[in-house]
């Protein structure tokens, strides 16, 4: 072996022991034989305020001892913990981190003070627990609270918004149907379904008598969407995610757009659709769940069933009456109503939910499975072409 490959040998193996060093964490070694850098130093301080031994952020990882560990209730040590994780991590692992030390160190509390509110590091999980905190926000804090929300809210409209207005207005225009289409606008699978009888077997074609070809959406409404979103605690990301994607459909001239969310009570937050920071102040996370409920309410409101779309976003634990739930889908489904039944809208992977609900539902030929942000543009362009819905293979029942 050359000096060359003894060196990146050695390198490797002094890698290798830093990083079970970091795992172990403790005292100066751990037996690895590998004292920690001043960088490495600080970053498992950071790690141990949150992932101690004892579960509480105090301890030590090897069982070594005490380390002082933890953030207790003061806001200044919090607040230079979050600046060192800032410095030693990245973002999506500084939003890890903070999440775990809120859930496991019962940091909630400190998120009531603006100064802990501006330094924190904005997502999707952070917004849950704020709108989960919403009534015991002093009105100190209420403004910077908003301000985080929306910061979150406009990430995700930037990342969201043109890609899910592209695929509906395309769904849109495909879905009307004209006679006499141009070249471009012929939908040759639905010609050739019309045109069957005409098939001339000597010469292996079908003579197409009726073109059938994509019309242009008019300005009219053309389709109606209800977002029916559960807001008990488990579903925080999804109301989020849902309140972001309802503005952009409202935004939408072709679409006419009704948000409702529920848990043992309803609300329609349709009229606050043009600003989603206003519809998540509007929620109140928490509480019990009445699916039958909202469902209700949804279908008082449907006026044209052929041409609308029903979203319901819910992990279907059910409070309410299960059979009354399951025939209000059935009587939509029977209407003309395309259905939809996402357990999750997020990024997360497999949700909680009641099984027997979801079955029964696809039974219904209502598909219910787990969905992210990105695939929902394409959940809903199926849904308004009246398509197969494409259920991804990993979040669909059978694959939770």
């Amino acid at each position: 072996m050359t000096a060359g490959q003894d060196g990146a040998a050695g390198a490797a193996e002094a890698e290798r022991l830093r990083r079970w060093r970091m795992v172990l964490g403790g005292g100066e070694a751990d037996g690895t034989g590998c004292a920690l850098g001043t960088a490495d130093s600080g970053m498992d301080r950071a790690l141990e305020t949150v992932y101690g031994a004892d579960g509480s952020g105090g301890g030590d990882r090897s069982g070594g001892g005490s380390r002082g560990g933890g953030l207790g209730a003061s806001a200044p040590h919090v607040s230079r913990w979050l600046g060192d994780i800032r410095t030693y991590f990245p973002s999506p692992v500084v939003q890890v981190m903070q999440r775990d030390a809120i859930d496991r160190l019962g940091l909630s509390s400190l998120l009531l003070e603006p100064e802990m509110l501006e330094a924190v590091e904005p997502d999707v999980h952070l917004v849950g627990t704020l709108l989960s905190l919403r009534a015991a926000l002093p009105e100190t804090s209420r403004e910077t609270a908003r301000a985080v929300v929306r910061k979150v809210v406009a990430e995700l409209e930037r990342r969201l918004a043109a890609r899910t207005r592209s695929a509906l207005a395309g769904a849109l225009d495909r879905s009307a149907k004209v006679d006499r289409p141009r070249h471009r606008d012929i939908d040759w699978n639905r010609t050739i379904r019309a045109n069957l009888k005409n098939y001339l077997p000597e010469y292996g074609t079908v003579v197409p008598e009726r073109l059938v070809g994509y019309g242009r959406a008019a300005r009219s409404v053309r389709k109606d969407v209800v977002l029916c979103v559960d807001q008990s605690g488990s579903m925080a990301s999804s109301v989020v995610h849902a309140a972001v994607f309802g503005a952009v459909l409202a935004s939408m001239r072709t679409l006419h757009t009704r948000l409702v969310v529920f848990d043992t009570g309803v609300v329609d937050l349709t009229d606050e659709l043009d600003d989603p920071v206003d519809v998540l102040f509007g929620t109140q996370l928490g509480g019990g769940t009445d699916i039958n409920r909202a469902l209700a309410y949804c279908q008082s409101r449907i006026s044209r069933p052929a041409e609308t779309v029903v979203v319901l976003i819910s992990d279907l634990y059910e409070g309410g009456i299960r059979k009354e739930m399951l025939g209000r889908v059935a009587a939509m489904k029977d209407a003309g109503v395309q259905f939809v039944t996402l357990l999750a809208l997020s990024d997360e992977g497999a949700p909680s939910y009641d099984r027997e609900h979801a079955a029964a539902l696809a039974a219904l030929g209502a598909p219910a499975f787990a969905c992210t942000p990105d695939h929902f543009p394409e959940v809903m362009a199926a849904a308004i072409e009246k398509r197969p819905i494409p259920v991804p293979k990993d979040r669909g029942p059978s694959g939770l």
